[in-house]
């Protein structure tokens, strides 16, 4: 069974997971980190310093190893905000790239948020309900409403640790006017939050990431100094019961009592350490701030991750039988159709384009001979090809084709949402150019593929030129030099949906090397 790496490369450190499928499910087999700062100088001047640079890439190196060790089949390596903000970005991927032949991707907020709950909801116990999900990294914070294992909604804000204290603590302790611009700053952001996701009222609330580690250790460790003072000691086996939820006042204090305490004060406190004690201050007082707005009581630490998302996408990739396969896919499709929603796309018109499309890919496998993958990017092609209507009729593929590379789909990559977006694109005049800008964003290896997809989804298009009468039907005919489609007619006949297909003759015998015939049954 195959072996799968996931390589975080976050603002404040960088992390490996290896993990073995095994009967559907994942087991880890090793793990790793390294504290390197990546987005320590990308916050103060926008670029990633050399240091940062090189501290990194010895950190992947000794991944590397580890990676060989285990005898890898595949490598994802994905990089987060401080990466999305660095002007540099580009010479950084570049040496990754030259030093350990990994291609570095580079997400958005929401896609790593996305990540995380599909890590979360799979694998942290009694997160299929409704909850929230919060984590807080380096340079940025998602937040996320879950309910039934699906994303109700979802908000990335700047809010990261290492960002906060780049911009807000000049001093150590920090003086009460930076603290009173942070808390101005924290607030003024989270009300994107509080606008988006609401007074929640959950019953459960799952923080992960080192910030919520640091507070759930150091509260416990507060919690449990406060009750042998008093004499009341935590009795045997009280936490039994379940993890430890870390509660909003208990957040608040240690905020209140971290900004008063210089940086050997705040690392002799358990879990927070030396290599956390810079960054601190700025997370508790999110954390205590995001919890108060959005009416959280307390919070459960989690130590999945980013790391545990992408090894369940992975798997959900290779192993159609897994559960997590059919939740992405559910996932991917709903996508799909809130961009149809948003860009008031008729979803009765795009429907048999999409169900013509998936009878061509599956009848004429041995014809196209295209990947798996590509059946679910034509059907997202079918629904998603009028989206660009939105903003003019005229040269709406090419707006279309805008909208899909740039919209954030869950569950597509930006390879993924450029491919589909390519073949959204050449359903006019036009055909798929190596050269063109469009497909310059495709990997070259998939731009014979890209070509065949398009050569179907066109058929599928001109089989529903005449939306006004019954949908026609369809059967084809396989030889080894020519495909027969025999058309079944509508109650307005199926002479133009004929004409449409023949036109479409010539192409299909350069793409396919048989000839097309269109016969009316």
């Amino acid at each position: 069974m195959p072996t799968f790496a996931a390589i975080d490369i976050g603002s404040n450190s960088v992390r490996l997971k290896i993990a073995s499928v095994q009967q559907h499910r994942l087991k880890t087999l090793h793990e790793d980190r390294e504290v390197v700062r990546l987005g320590e100088s990308v916050f103060q001047t926008g670029v990633i310093s050399p240091d940062a640079m090189a501290n990194t890439i010895r950190a992947l190196k000794r991944f590397q190893k580890a990676v060989q060790l285990h005898v890898v089949d595949r490598v994802r390596v994905v990089a987060t905000s401080a990466m999305r903000d660095a002007r540099n970005a580009a010479a950084f991927t570049a040496w990754v790239k030259s030093a350990t032949g990994w291609q570095v991707e580079v997400i958005s907020g929401l896609e790593e948020g996305r990540l995380i709950h599909l890590g979360i909801v799979t694998l942290e116990p009694g997160a299929r309900g409704r909850c929230v999900l919060i984590d807080l990294g380096g340079g940025s914070c998602e937040i996320t409403l879950s309910d039934q294992g699906r994303i109700k909604e979802m908000v990335s804000l700047p809010l990261g640790a290492v960002r906060l204290q780049q911009e807000f603590m000049r001093t150590d302790p920090p003086e009460k006017q930076d603290i009173a611009r942070l808390k101005q700053y924290i607030d003024l952001q989270l009300k994107r939050a509080e606008r988006k996701i609401g007074m929640p009222r959950v019953r459960l609330v799952v923080a992960t990431s080192g910030t919520a580690a640091a507070l759930s250790e150091a509260s416990a460790s507060l919690a449990a100094k406060l009750n042998a003072r008093k004499g009341t000691g935590a009795k045997r086996g009280a936490h039994s019961a379940g993890p430890r939820i870390t509660s909003l006042a208990e957040v608040r204090r240690l905020a209140e009592k971290l900004a008063k305490m210089n940086a050997a004060e705040r690392s002799s406190i358990p879990g927070i350490g030396t290599k956390r004690t810079e960054i601190i201050i700025g997370g508790t007082i999110v954390y205590a701030h995001l919890m108060e707005r959005l009416g959280l009581k307390g919070f459960r630490y989690s130590p999945l991750g980013l790391g545990n998302g992408i090894l369940e996408q992975m798997l959900a990739e290779v192993d159609l039988r897994a559960s997590v396969h059919r939740k992405i896919e559910t996932e991917r499709w709903a996508g799909v159709l809130e961009v149809c929603r948003r860009y008031g796309v008729d979803q009765r018109n795009a429907e048999p384009v999409r169900e013509h499309v998936v009878q061509l890919y599956d009848e004429l496998l041995r014809v196209h001979e295209l990947p798996p993958e590509y059946r679910l990017w034509l059907q997202a092609a079918a629904m998603m090809q009028d989206v660009g209507k939105y903003m003019n009729h005229q040269g709406h593929h090419r707006h279309a084709q805008y909208i899909i590379s740039n919209s954030e789909i869950f569950g597509f990559s930006p390879e993924q949402r450029a491919i589909v977006s390519a073949i959204a694109r050449y359903l006019g005049k036009s055909w798929p150019d190596g050269m063109d800008r469009v497909m310059r964003a495709v990997p070259v290896e998939e731009h014979i593929n890209v070509l065949r997809a398009v050569t179907l989804l066109r058929m599928a298009v001109a089989l529903n030129q005449d939306r006004a009468s019954a949908v026609v039907r369809m059967r084809t005919h396989v030889y080894p030099k020519r495909v027969v489609l025999e058309l079944v007619p509508g109650r307005g006949g199926a002479e133009l949906e004929a004409w449409s297909l023949r036109k479409e003759a010539a192409y299909f015998r350069e793409v396919f090397l048989r000839d097309l015939s269109v016969e009316l049954a």
